[in-house]
C-alpha cells in the first residue's frame, strides 16, 4: 500500500514541476485507515531541515522508501551526510514557487517513528519532489573542485560541469557561492524548459551574473571579492551532481616605478638608491633589484633591500614595495641600476639612469696650456684637477709667491707671459692645502737685431756693412735669402748692379722664428751690356736687341726708325728690343740715359739684296772648292792603287834566269821604291 501510495506521489510531483505556472499544493490524499506498522529491521532515516521556511519540518527519509519505526520515543544518531532540500517559498501565501532553489545542509540519520498519513498532510511540493528524488534511487554526487583564473575587471567565465554535456533527464541547474562566512549563498537557477535563468542573488551579483548556452556561470566586472567557491548543481531525474570552482582573479601592476631616486651615490657609505613600487596587482608582484643586468643579493651590508606588501582596503589589490640601500665603490660608477617586477601576467623592468658616485679628492694635478714650449709674448692658463666627485670648483693659485683663490672654476690665466716669469707653479684645493701639485714652466725667447733695414740706396762701387745680433734662450739657426732665393750672410766691399735685391735674415728655434729684412737698390749710370741683331723668319726684317744695365731705369734712344718695338726693366737690367727694313747697308747706334750719366753702342746692318749676293757668291766658291777637293781625292786613290799593283808583281816569288848581280841589283830597285 505505501509503494502504491509513493508512487502516486511521484507522478504527481513530475506532473506538478513541469507546469510553468506557480505551482499549488497538492491534494492531501486521503487518509487510510491506520494499519500497524509492518515488523522491519531497524532503517536508516534522513533528517532534513527546511532552512527558508518560517517554520521548521522535519522528515524522516529512507533511501527507497518510507517508513516508521515501532518505538516513536527512541532516538540514535547514526551517521551524517548531505541532504538537498528545496527553497519552499512564502508559506503564509499558499503560493511557491517552482523547484528552483536547493541547499545543501547538513544531515542527521536518526530513528524516528512517523505517523506517515498524518506527515504527507503537511507536506509542500518541495518536499514532494525530494520525496520523489529520494524514492527514486536518486544519486547526489559531489565532484573534485576546479580552478578557474580571470582576469581583474574582465568577465569571469565558470564552467558548470567540467564541459561534459548535460543529462538527457535534466530538470534544472543552480548556481550558488560559499559566502565568506562559509554559509551557502544563492545565485540563480536555470530551469530546461525557461529561456532565462531566474536570479536568486540579492547582494551584489545580483546585477552582475549570468549564464550562457552551455549554463556556464557569467560574472562581470570580476573583481577580488570574486575569490571564493563557485557551485553548480545539476539536477536530473536520476541523479543530481555538484560541481565547486573556485574562482582566482589575477591583475597584473598597474605601473613598476622607482621613487625616491638617489641623485648621488657617496662612496664607501650605505645610501638609498630607491624604492620600486608595484601598483595594484593580485597577486602582488615580486620584486627584484638589478645591477647592470645581474640581480643584487642583500647581505646586510653592502646591499640592503628592505620589501614590503600592502593591500588596499577597498578593492583588496596590493602593492609591492622594494627599497635599495647601496654601498658604492669606485668601479660603481656609471653602473646601471634597475627594478624588475616579475607577474604571473607580465614581468616588467624599469631601469634609473646612471647614478654619479660621490667621493673625496684623493689627489690634484696641474696642467700648463698650451701644452707646446711656451715663448715670450704667450697666454699660459694654469689648470687645476682633482680627482673627487664632485670635482672641486675653488683652488689656490700659488703664483711667484702669491696664493690667489679662484672660484667656480678651476683655471687661472697669466697674459702676455714675460721671460721672467718663469718658475715653480702651484695649486692647492681650499679645503685641504696639503692636496697640491706643482709644475715649472720655461720661458722661451729669441731677440733679433739687423742693420741696415727697410731700403737702402747705393751707388755703384759704394760699400756696405751689414750686422745682425740675436739672444736666445736656446740654441738658434740663422739663414739669409735674397729675392727668396737662400744666400750667403752678405758682405758688400764694392757694390754693383747685381747686388741690388731684397735680403731677408730669419733667425729661428724651437717653436720661435724672428725675421728682419732690408732692401738693397744700388744706383749708377746706365751701361749698355749687349747689342745685337738677327734675321726675322720672313727674312726681310732685322731684329735688333739692347740690353744695359742702370739705375734708375735708363731710357733708349735709336739711330733709326723701327717698325716695331718693345722693352722690360727687371731688377736694374733693361731691355730694348726693335725691327727694323734696312734698304742700304747701315751703322745702328743704341744710346742709353739716366739721370746718373749715358752709354751709346753700334752695329752695322747691311740691306736685304747685297746680302744675297754675297750669299751667291759664297755659295759659288763652295761649289768650286768641292769640286778641287774631290778631284785631288781621285788622284789620290789612283796613285795609290797603282803603286800597290807595281810591289804585287816582284812578291810572287818566281825567280828569272839571270846572274846573281842581276839579283842583287833588283833587290837593291826594290829596296829603294
Amino acid at each position: 500500500m505505501w509503494k502504491n501510495e509513493w508512487t502516486h506521489f511521484r507522478q504527481h510531483l513530475r506532473a506538478t514541476y513541469n507546469r510553468k505556472s506557480p505551482l499549488e499544493p497538492p491534494p492531501v490524499p486521503t487518509q487510510p485507515p491506520p494499519q500497524p506498522p509492518p515488523p522491519l529491521s531497524p532503517p536508516s532515516f534522513a533528517v532534513c531541515h527546511l532552512r527558508s521556511l518560517p517554520f521548521s519540518h522535519t522528515l524522516s527519509l529512507r533511501r527507497t522508501r518510507l517508513n516508521t519505526l515501532p518505538d516513536r520515543d527512541s532516538s540514535d544518531t547514526f551517521r551524517t551526510s548531505h541532504c538537498c532540500l528545496p527553497n519552499l517559498g512564502d508559506a503564509s501565501t499558499g503560493r511557491y514557487p517552482p523547484y528552483n532553489s536547493l541547499t545543501a545542509a547538513p544531515l542527521l540519520l536518526r530513528r524516528r517513528s512517523l505517523d506517515p498519513p498524518s506527515y504527507f498532510t503537511r507536506m509542500t511540493p518541495a518536499l514532494f519532489l525530494l520525496l520523489a528524488l529520494m524514492s527514486a534511487g536518486t544519486l547526489v554526487q559531489v565532484h573534485a573542485t576546479g580552478r578557474v583564473t580571470a582576469l581583474y575587471g574582465d568577465i569571469i567565465v565558470i564552467p558548470c560541469n567540467d564541459g561534459a554535456s548535460v543529462p538527457e533527464d535534466l530538470m534544472f541547474i543552480k548556481w550558488k557561492y560559499e559566502k565568506d562566512d562559509g554559509t551557502p549563498g544563492d545565485l540563480l537557477i536555470k530551469q530546461v524548459r525557461v529561456d532565462q535563468p531566474t536570479i536568486q542573488a540579492t547582494d551584489d551579483y545580483a546585477g552582475r551574473i549570468s549564464t550562457d548556452e552551455k549554463s556556464n556561470l557569467l560574472i562581470s566586472l570580476a573583481s577580488l571579492e570574486d575569490q571564493r567557491t563557485f557551485t553548480c548543481m545539476v539536477v536530473s531525474d536520476t541523479n543530481l551532481q555538484e560541481f565547486p570552482v573556485t574562482v582566482v582573479v589575477y591583475k597584473k601592476p598597474s605601473s613598476v616605478q622607482i621613487l625616491d631616486k638617489a641623485e648621488a651615490l657617496q662612496k664607501d657609505k650605505p645610501t638609498m638608491v630607491g624604492t620600486c613600487l608595484a601598483t595594484d596587482s593580485n597577486p602582488a608582484a615580486a620584486l627584484t633589484w638589478k645591477k647592470n643586468g645581474h640581480p643584487l643579493v642583500a647581505d646586510g651590508k653592502a646591499v640592503v633591500i628592505t620589501s614590503s606588501i600592502k593591500l588596499d582596503p577597498a578593492t583588496g589589490l596590493s602593492t609591492a614595495s622594494s627599497m635599495l640601500q647601496y654601498v658604492a665603490t669606485k668601479d660603481d660608477a656609471g653602473a646601471v641600476f634597475s627594478c624588475h617586477s616579475q607577474h604571473e601576467l607580465k614581468n616588467e623592468t624599469t631601469t634609473l639612469e646612471p647614478i654619479p658616485i660621490h667621493y673625496p679628492s684623493e689627489k690634484v694635478s696641474l696642467q700648463i696650456m698650451p701644452r707646446r714650449p711656451i715663448v715670450e709674448g704667450d697666454n699660459v692658463t694654469l689648470k687645476c684637477q682633482a680627482d673627487g666627485n664632485p670635482p672641486p670648483s675653488s683652488f689656490y693659485f700659488h703664483i711667484k709667491g702669491q696664493k690667489i683663490l679662484v672660484e667656480n672654476t678651476d683655471t687661472y690665466t697669466l697674459a702676455y707671459i714675460k721671460r721672467d716669469a718663469a718658475g715653480e707653479y702651484k695649486c692647492s684645493l681650499t679645503n685641504n692645502e696639503k692636496l697640491e701639485a706643482s709644475e715649472t714652466i720655461a720661458v722661451g725667447y729669441l731677440d733679433l737685431s739687423l742693420s741696415p733695414t727697410g731700403k737702402v740706396v747705393k751707388k755703384v762701387g759704394d760699400t756696405l756693412t751689414v750686422k745682425m745680433e740675436k739672444s736666445t734662450s736656446g740654441d738658434a739657426k740663422v739663414s739669409w735669402t735674397k729675392n727668396g732665393k737662400s744666400v750667403k750672410e752678405p758682405k758688400f766691399s764694392k757694390l754693383t748692379f747685381a747686388d741690388a735685391g731684397l735680403y731677408l735674415c730669419e733667425v729661428t728655434m724651437v717653436d720661435i722664428a724672428r725675421r728682419q729684412s732690408f732692401e738693397l737698390v744700388v744706383e749708377g749710370k746706365p751701361v749698355i751690356t749687349s747689342l745685337t741683331k738677327r734675321r726675322a723668319d720672313d727674312a726681310k726684317h732685322e731684329v735688333l736687341t739692347c740690353e744695359a744695365e742702370g739705375v734708375p731705369e735708363p731710357s733708349f734712344q735709336w739711330s733709326v726708325n723701327s717698325t716695331h718695338e718693345r722693352s722690360s726693366y727687371v731688377n736694374g737690367k733693361a731691355t730694348h728690343i726693335i725691327t727694323v727694313v734696312p734698304k742700304v747697308n747701315l751703322t745702328v747706334s743704341c744710346s742709353v740715359s739716366n739721370r746718373l750719366g749715358d752709354d751709346v753702342m753700334t752695329i752695322n746692318v747691311s740691306s736685304g739684296s747685297l746680302e744675297d749676293s754675297d750669299d751667291q757668291a759664297k755659295l759659288i766658291v763652295g761649289v768650286v772648292a768641292g769640286l778641287l777637293i774631290a778631284a785631288a781625292v781621285v788622284g789620290l786613290i789612283y796613285w795609290l792603287y797603282m803603286k800597290n799593283s807595281r810591289q804585287g808583281s816582284w812578291k810572287t816569288g818566281e825567280k828569272e834566269v839571270g846572274t846573281s848581280e842581276e839579283s842583287k841589283k833588283l833587290e837593291e830597285n826594290n829596296h829603294t821604291v
